[in-house]
C-alpha cells in the first residue's frame, strides 16, 4: 500500500513539473513572439516612414504609423523615450519645429512622451497591441490601395515593391505575434 501510494506521489509531482515546464515553455514562446512583434514590426515601420517621406507625402499614412510604432516599439526602447531623455527629445524637437515647421514635423513623437502611463502600458502590455497593429496595417493597405488606383492599375515600380514588401512584413509579424501569444 505505501509502495502505491509513493507511486501516486511521485506520478502526481511528475505532472506538476511536466505542467510547470510546459506552462514556462509557453510563457516563453509567448515573448518570444512579443520581442519579434516590436522589433520587426518597429523596423517594417520605419522603413515605411521613409518610403513615405521619400515618395508620396502622406499624413493619414504617416498618422497610421506613428500609431503603429506606439503600440509596437519595443519596450526598453520604450521606456527610454518615456524618461527624461524623451523629454528633453520632445522640447528639441518641438522648439525646432516652431522655426523650421516644414522640415521638423514632429506632431507625433509627443504621443511616445506624454501619453499617460494608464493607456500607454494598458495598451502595450495585453494582446489589444497586436489586434491594433492589426487594423492599422489593413487601414494602411486599403489607404494605399486608394491612392494607385487598384490592385490592377498598380505600376511595378521599385518603390511599390518596398512598399509591398513592408507591409508585408507588417502584417506577418502581426499575425505572428497574435497566433502565438497567450490568450
Amino acid at each position: 500500500m505505501e509502495s502505491l501510494n509513493s507511486i501516486e506521489m511521485g506520478l502526481s509531482g511528475l505532472a506538476s513539473k511536466l505542467v510547470y515546464n510546459a506552462s514556462s515553455m509557453e510563457l516563453l514562446r509567448s515573448s518570444r513572439a512579443r520581442a519579434d512583434f516590436q522589433w520587426g514590426g518597429t523596423i517594417s515601420a520605419i522603413f515605411l516612414l521613409i518610403l513615405i517621406r521619400v515618395g508620396r507625402r502622406s499624413a493619414l499614412q504617416t498618422t497610421l504609423l506613428a500609431l503603429f510604432l506606439f503600440a509596437s516599439f519595443p519596450a526598453g526602447l520604450f521606456k527610454v523615450l518615456r524618461g527624461q531623455f524623451g523629454y528633453w527629445i520632445a522640447f528639441i524637437a518641438i522648439a525646432a519645429n516652431l522655426y523650421f515647421p516644414e522640415t521638423f514635423p514632429v506632431s507625433h513623437f509627443p504621443l511616445f512622451v506624454l501619453t499617460p502611463d494608464r493607456l500607454a502600458h494598458g495598451l502595450r502590455d495585453s494582446i489589444a497591441s497586436g489586434i491594433f497593429c492589426l487594423v492599422l496595417a489593413v487601414f494602411l493597405l486599403v489607404i494605399e490601395l486608394r491612392d494607385i488606383g487598384g490592385v490592377r492599375s498598380c505600376g511595378c515600380n521599385i518603390y511599390c515593391f518596398f512598399y509591398s514588401l513592408a507591409i508585408g512584413f507588417l502584417f506577418y509579424f502581426t499575425i505572428m505575434y497574435l497566433s502565438l501569444a497567450i490568450w
